[in-house]
């Protein structure tokens, strides 16, 4: 049985598909959606994530090859955490378009210790099947942090399919030096001002009407990825300087 996932869910299996929208698609976009459509109870809010990979990026370069199975490791935050709030330790794959999340929650500074010190964390948390995969993925990998991500977004769900969701992220930045969420949101913008990535999350196909809706508005699916974004656009030079100069 396929699973959707809130904040306090921990695993969830869904089809995911990205768009870049205008300021004024948005506007138009949010303005008739409203009645299929309500904002959820967090509003508007801001969510960081440390993304690990291997010293020469392995995982992303596997990833952008757009192969039928991917895997990433990644710690998040709602807002910026202090030691003791609750951030979320996730093993996001992707197998032939279907996405499935294993999401671990923990105190911040449990993290820190488990990430940087191999410490286990407290019996609660680890005597899971969701622990055992993503320890067994950093044992295997054995990956570090190498990007922060932030974007502020507005989380939207179906009035009559509570499965349907829709986010838009703006104001998407990044940084690859001080990689501790409790340092803050700040980075980097990754793409132009006033544009906001949509993210559509279902069980299954999406409505008609939205299908009908995103195609009036002329706005098109296409692949994005944040982290792979980041890669490509900063990361590969320097990395390919190194590697020549070695």
């Amino acid at each position: 049985m396929a699973k959707e996932a809130t904040k306090t869910n921990m695993i969830f299996e869904r089809h995911e598909k990205k768009f870049m929208v205008r300021p004024d698609q948005f506007a138009e976009l949010t303005a008739r959606l409203d009645h299929y459509m309500e904002q959820d109870q967090y509003g508007l809010h801001t969510i960081s994530t440390v993304y690990f990979d291997t010293e020469d990026y392995s995982i992303i370069r596997h990833s952008l090859d757009k192969p039928s199975f991917k895997e990433k490791l990644r710690l998040r935050s709602y807002g910026t955490p202090g030691a003791d709030t609750t951030v979320y330790l996730e093993l996001k794959k992707k197998l032939h378009g279907v996405t499935y999340k294993r999401r671990m929650p923990m105190p911040l500074y449990q993290a820190r210790e488990y990430l940087e010190q191999g410490i286990v964390p407290s019996p609660n948390v680890c005597n899971t099947q969701t622990f055992g995969e993503i320890d067994w993925f950093i044992k295997q990998v054995r990956p570090s942090p190498k990007v922060l991500l932030s974007y502020d977004r507005i989380a939207l769900y179906g009035k009559e399919d509570k499965q349907l969701r829709m986010t838009f992220d703006a104001n998407v930045r990044w940084r690859d030096h001080h990689l501790d969420l409790g340092q803050g949101d700040y980075g980097n913008l990754l793409i132009t001002p006033g544009i906001r990535l949509l993210e559509i999350k279902t069980l299954d196909a999406l409505p008609l009407w939205l299908c009908r809706l995103l195609c009036e508005l002329s706005i098109y699916p296409q692949s994005f990825s944040k982290y792979g974004a980041v890669y490509s656009e900063h990361l590969i030079n320097p990395l390919m300087e190194v590697i020549r100069s070695a």
